[in-house]
């Protein structure tokens, strides 16, 4: 398989990966509308530098200790799954004047390396992430191209597509700021993004 052809194909896959709704389009459609923009991009560039790092990774061969190695893979699975309950919990639990959250946590939500750091953790714990790339990457990376570079190259495909989707998101987000972030939305989106955070956790605890 060509490099050009290589390419194409992968992104079309990863394309239908990026689109399909789950933990990063919660995450970053909630923190648009709780926090703004600047936060979201913050979720949005943590999340796909985690990506990038997945494909390096998948192509240096470290992530195969994941398909490898159940120890590891299940250390980083409790690890995932942790994060995520704790996460969830907290946008389930806080509380405040109207159902809003205090004015310190307000302002720590704001912040673009709290949104950066939220979604780098949730996208390097997510061993899901890896076992995907460590299933599929090497699929894509003909016998002659360098793994390294192929690999952030495909990675790098799937990170400009979430880049892609993820301004459609934060583009809606901000469209329909005025309805989306009335107290009674807010509050309602942060509980529903809490429920979604900690399934995903559950899942992730319980999956075998």
């Amino acid at each position: 398989m060509e490099i050009g052809a290589s390419v194409v194909s992968f992104a079309l896959v990863v394309a239908l990966l990026t689109v399909t709704p789950g933990l990063d389009t919660a995450l970053i459609l909630r923190t648009s509308v709780m926090a703004g923009r600047r936060p979201a991009w913050g979720v949005v560039l943590g999340i796909q530098l985690g990506t990038l790092l997945w494909g390096l990774l998948t192509a240096a061969g470290l992530s195969a200790l994941l398909a490898a190695s159940q120890l590891a893979y299940d250390v980083l699975r409790w690890a995932g799954a942790a994060y995520l309950l704790w996460m969830g919990a907290r946008m389930l639990l806080t509380k405040g004047a109207a159902g809003a959250a205090p004015e310190a946590e307000e302002r720590r939500e704001t912040r673009f390396r709290i949104g950066f750091r939220r979604g780098l953790v949730t996208n390097l714990l997510n061993p899901k992430v890896g076992a995907f790339y460590v299933a599929m990457l090497p699929q894509f990376i003909p016998d002659d191209a360098p793994h390294a570079v192929m690999g952030l190259l495909l990675a790098g495909v799937h990170a400009a597509e979430g880049l892609v989707w993820s301004t459609v998101l934060i583009g809606f987000a901000t469209l329909m700021s005025g309805v989306l972030r009335t107290e009674r939305v807010r509050r309602v989106l942060d509980r529903v993004t809490g429920v979604v955070i900690v399934g995903f956790g559950l899942r992730l605890a319980v999956e075998r």
